[in-house]
């Protein structure tokens, strides 16, 4: 797959993302741990999933490589809204598609999401997840 890089776990900082059990997932916090005497530093990573609001954990050392996923951060206009998804325009490419509700629009954006508005959406891993609404005082 072409949507994720390698990064050394020592370079990661809260804000950032990373895979989890192949899901991408948004870093809350990283706690690094002091090496033993044999050891390697180990750095404790937890993180929330960006499509599915789970929140995971994993320990790596500090000098181990880790997936990190490549979030394309698109505009696109929303054509129609059925019970079940959003269907947007990218605004470059203006290629129609389907976002199901469920796992691509956040509880907050859901109510606000009307035909013909801009929105911002994520790509990733062959996944969409419209996360903001654009113009409107952005």
């Amino acid at each position: 797959m072409g949507d994720k890089t390698r990064v050394q776990v020592s370079k990661l900082k809260p804000g950032r993302y990373i895979l989890i059990d192949d899901e991408p997932c948004r870093i809350t916090n990283i706690t690094v741990s002091s090496p033993g005497k044999h050891g390697s530093a180990k750095a404790r990573i937890e993180a929330v999933g960006i499509f599915d609001g789970k929140v995971r954990s994993i320990v790596k050392p500090t000098s181990a490589e880790v997936d990190v996923p490549i979030i394309d951060k698109r505009t696109g206009q929303i054509i129609a809204i059925t019970p079940d998804t959003v269907q947007l325009m990218d605004m470059e490419t203006y290629e129609l598609f389907d976002v199901p509700i469920a796992t691509g629009v956040d509880d907050e954006i859901k109510d606000k999401l009307r035909e013909g508005i801009n929105v911002e959406y994520w790509e990733t891993l062959g996944r969409i997840k419209i996360m903001k609404l654009k113009g409107e005082g952005e």
